[in-house]
């Protein structure tokens, strides 16, 4: 599947990026998250967040420094899930950002689209205690619902000419989005879109990994030799989509034309990723972004870190790309695998590449796999002028999203 959308004058509307909300155990804020890129910083930190009693090891990528009563207005942040406050704060961020009025955001016809592995994971965790101490906590109950993370949005900011969707297709959930939100917005439905992506970390999801063995020790080394597996995450990434005859015309700054977007599921494997219909993917997103493999200035790969991710994720760019592929980063090194929010984040990390001229590096790189075999941006960011970008996310079951997006010029 690809964005095929046209719009009421029979041709595509071009989608913009106007505004980013990124919180993010490297930064929060667009400044901070921006700066945190840059500097190859490092999120990693012992666990806070559960009990990691048990565990050999236990180390994520966690933001303790999040304030939700400091950037959510007019909900109460105690009644929402880590998750949804996340979601919300990073909206409200990207609306900010965008230099675009509460008020005209809410005359304008609007879709709010959060990608999710987990949900309200948090509060399960804590509602399964309850459980097996039989007593649940009503209040607990009601907020858990993974459509929460959306619909809170449109709460908070008012919106009321809105569809609220939350879309659950585990680590590729916020490419899943933003292409639901560039759709809308190409084929004139609606007139803006917040999209992205939404995980708080959790105990449920560090316990599978690591009882899975791909749990790092340490640090995240996507691509490398050394490599041990992922580190969770948790984060959100919002972005504030418009057409670019709207942005234009109310004089505001564009970090990044959308070109384009595919997704498949291939079903082939519960976890194992395959090479085949990764490169699938990317091809479907080229043609819809209507760029060729050699215009792809860089790859934000998915860049787990694990050995079977990092391995046929490389095979089908070297599919794709043949024997030159573009430099290709995983910002997961940094920030660790925020699962819904991943690749979110990673599309703001791309759209602010392409607007500053810098690729952020992948961090913790000491001898990159010769099974691999790709120029991964080691340890520090590079300058360099982006015109096309790409951003791969890729999820368990098969679910595959490509985005590529470009340097906007206005003709």
């Amino acid at each position: 599947m690809s964005g095929q959308g046209t719009g009421r004058n029979g041709s595509r509307r071009r989608v913009v990026i106007t505004g980013i909300g990124a919180i993010s155990s490297i930064g929060i804020g667009v400044d901070d998250f921006r700066s945190g890129l840059r500097e190859g910083r490092s999120g990693v930190k012992s666990i806070t967040a559960f009990d990691t009693t048990g565990f050999e090891y236990a180390n994520a990528c966690e933001i303790t420094d999040f304030d939700p009563a400091a950037l959510i207005g007019r909900l109460d942040p105690a009644g929402l899930g880590r998750a949804s406050q996340l979601s919300v704060a990073a909206a409200g961020m990207a609306v900010r950002d965008a230099g675009l009025p509460p008020e005209e955001l809410r005359a304008r016809r609007a879709l709010v689209s959060v990608g999710t592995t987990n949900g309200e994971g948090r509060d399960f965790d804590t509602l399964t205690r309850q459980g097996i101490d039989g007593s649940l906590d009503p209040a607990l109950s009601a907020r858990v619902g993974a459509g929460r993370l959306s619909s809170s949005i449109a709460r908070e900011l008012g919106l009321t000419d809105v569809e609220a969707v939350t879309l659950p297709t585990a680590c590729a959930a916020g490419n899943y989005a933003i292409g639901y939100g560039f759709d809308a917005v190409q084929s004139g439905d609606v007139d803006v879109a917040l999209c992205g992506g939404a995980d708080a970390l959790d105990r449920k999801t560090f316990a599978g990994f690591y009882r899975l063995g791909t749990i790092a020790p340490e640090m995240c080394q996507p691509f490398d030799r050394s490599r041990r597996g992922i580190l969770t995450g948790e984060g959100a990434g919002i972005l504030l989509l418009e057409s670019l005859e709207a942005a234009l015309a109310r004089g505001a700054r564009v970090y990044a034309e959308i070109l384009g977007f595919a997704l498949n599921c291939d079903a082939h494997h519960p976890v194992a990723p395959d090479r085949d219909s990764i490169a699938a993917c990317m091809r479907l997103a080229h043609k819809d972004a209507g760029v060729k493999p050699e215009e792809i200035d860089f790859i934000s790969a998915h860049g787990t870190g694990t050995k079977a991710n990092d391995i046929t994720e490389a095979r089908a760019i070297h599919q794709v790309f043949g024997g030159r592929p573009p430099a290709t980063v995983s910002i997961k090194s940094m920030l660790g695998h925020s699962m819904g929010a991943a690749s979110a984040l990673a599309c703001a990390a791309c759209a602010l590449g392409i607007a500053e001229g810098f690729i952020p590096p992948t961090i913790n790189h000491v001898d990159t796999d010769p099974d691999c075999a790709l120029d991964v941006v080691p340890n520090q960011a590079r300058p360099a002028e982006l015109n096309v970008v790409q951003n791969n996310a890729l999820a368990f079951g098969g679910n595959n999203a490509v985005i590529v997006l470009g340097k906007c010029r206005e003709s």
